[in-house]
């Protein structure tokens, strides 16, 4: 149900210089998505009334982003006055007139941060019905946060930033994550007392804390219990970090779920992967995207599936597939490609060193060895004999090959398409087919076999080959 008093801020404005990247810092992805879909994906947990999200720094592709994750979004432009406390204010100025209940503001770099740990902090913010309730966290290193300043009682007194804080400041460990939840009123009358009056010359959002307890307002701070739910992510080796953190968490909550999991350390899960339980997945495999894995199957080892959709029971072995659909009982690999729009039947089978693109190959047919099918279409139990190749392109339009049910074809085949061979069929070894083959017929190239005596020692005199066929020769007179 909608919190109607709720209201969430998302700040995305800054530049995230750490990451040495052209692409803006939250669209960096772990997991499959980028930072600020994580961010959101929590934040819409809460069911808020209203979310908004501040931007500023490469504004069109991250707004872009955010609206194509979550529609509702209101997107904010901060103005040239720099700081958090200038971006909560310019998203305040954009809430529905009217509006009278909490503010919570989250950072879109936090990827970690979780539904449960920002309802616990509302709860206590509304617990002790406060103006201001912070999330700490105590940390082992708090270089680069702002230190939380408690009085003689414990009370939280302020927030100092790094840069403006004294040496005894700086030994505190208790740090402020940046998330927190303010009275809407409260907020609105004290950021506007806010300056910038201080060593990076913005408007801190922090400040509003100090004002606050010299107003004689209820302010807190709770401490999250687990620390690394609130680090934030500024250069590739806190991305690293997080991403390792965030597949860490998923894999195991695939386990708890009944997922045989063999080597979690080389296994990577995309938060959007749904695998069903008694699904085994071996060492070295990447789940991607929206793939989803039906009860029973087994992928791996060193295998990659990229919005790929696997049946109960079917066997991926050593693969690499993107946007292709693997039936029940059926069998992949190893060493198989799949292209996008596969299709793979029920009990069928892609083998060794085959590549597929825009092609359903029928329940129980196979195509076991050395092959490249593109653009066709296979029937019911047939057989495509190995090193079979589609030959789908002329140079200008892509074509299709139909193969019939019950098909048996040679090896060494190749079907130049368009070309339809009917149920039943078989073609011989090395037909190349340019004509359709009708059901039940048997498509060959008769072609007898020349051998032309003496033909290595006459054109390639002086070659190994030519001394050994002479001495070949030789032996047998």
């Amino acid at each position: 149900m909608t919190d109607a008093q709720l209201a969430v801020i998302v700040l995305a404005a800054g530049q995230g210089t750490r990451m040495k990247s052209q692409r803006p810092k939250i669209l960096h992805e772990i997991a499959g998505q980028p930072l600020i879909g994580h961010v959101l994906g929590t934040v819409h947990q809460l069911d808020p009334a209203h979310v908004l999200a501040v931007v500023r720094h490469e504004r069109e592709a991250v707004s872009t982003m955010i609206t194509g994750l979550s529609p509702d979004v209101i997107i904010v432009d901060q103005d040239d006055i720099p700081g958090t406390g200038r971006a909560v204010e310019v998203a305040l100025d954009a809430l529905p007139a009217g509006f009278d209940g909490d503010v919570v503001i989250v950072s879109g770099d936090v990827p970690l941060l979780d539904a449960d740990t920002l309802a616990g902090l509302l709860a206590a913010h509304r617990a002790d019905a406060a103006s201001a309730t912070l999330l700490s966290a105590i940390l082992d290193d708090a270089t680069g946060y702002g230190r939380v300043v408690r009085d003689a009682s414990g009370a939280l007194d302020r927030i100092v930033e790094q840069k403006d804080a004294a040496a005894h400041e700086l030994a505190i460990t208790e740090i402020n994550s940046g998330t927190y939840v303010f009275g809407v009123q409260a907020l609105r009358t004290q950021l506007a007392l806010v300056g910038t009056d201080n060593a990076q010359n913005e408007k801190y959002i922090t400040d509003v804390v100090g004002l606050l307890r010299t107003a004689g307002a209820t302010i807190s701070a709770v401490a999250v219990t687990e620390p690394w739910r609130v680090a934030g992510v500024n250069d590739r080796v806190q991305l690293g970090e997080a991403g390792l953190r965030l597949n860490q968490l998923i894999v195991q909550r695939h386990q708890r779920a009944g997922v045989t999991i063999q080597d979690p350390a080389t296994t990577w899960i995309d938060s959007d992967v749904s695998i069903a339980p008694d699904v085994e997945i071996l060492p070295g495999t990447q789940l991607k995207g929206a793939t989803s894995i039906a009860t029973g199957a087994k992928i791996g080892p060193d295998t990659t599936l990229v919005d790929c959709e696997v049946g109960e029971n079917a066997t991926i072995v050593r693969t690499d597939a993107t946007l292709a659909v693997v039936g029940a009982g059926a069998t992949v690999g190893p060493f198989a490609y799949l292209r996008p729009n596969t299709v793979l039947g029920v009990k069928g089978k892609i083998g060794t060193f085959v590549e597929t693109k825009n092609s359903t190959i029928g329940d129980g047919s196979k195509v076991p060895h050395l092959s490249y099918i593109g653009d066709t279409t296979v029937g019911v139990e047939s057989n495509v004999g190995a090193g079979t190749i589609t030959a789908n392109y002329d140079g200008v339009n892509k074509n299709k090959t139909v193969v019939g049910s019950h098909v048996r074809s040679g090896s060494h085949n190749v079907f130049v398409a368009p070309v339809t061979i009917g149920d039943g069929a078989y073609t011989g070894a090395g037909t190349v087919v340019r004509k359709d083959i009708p059901a039940g017929a048997l498509g060959v190239n008769v072609a007898p076999q020349r051998n032309i005596e003496g033909w290595v020692e006459k054109n390639r005199a002086g070659t190994a080959a030519a001394t050994a066929a002479a001495a070949a020769n030789d032996s047998d007179e």
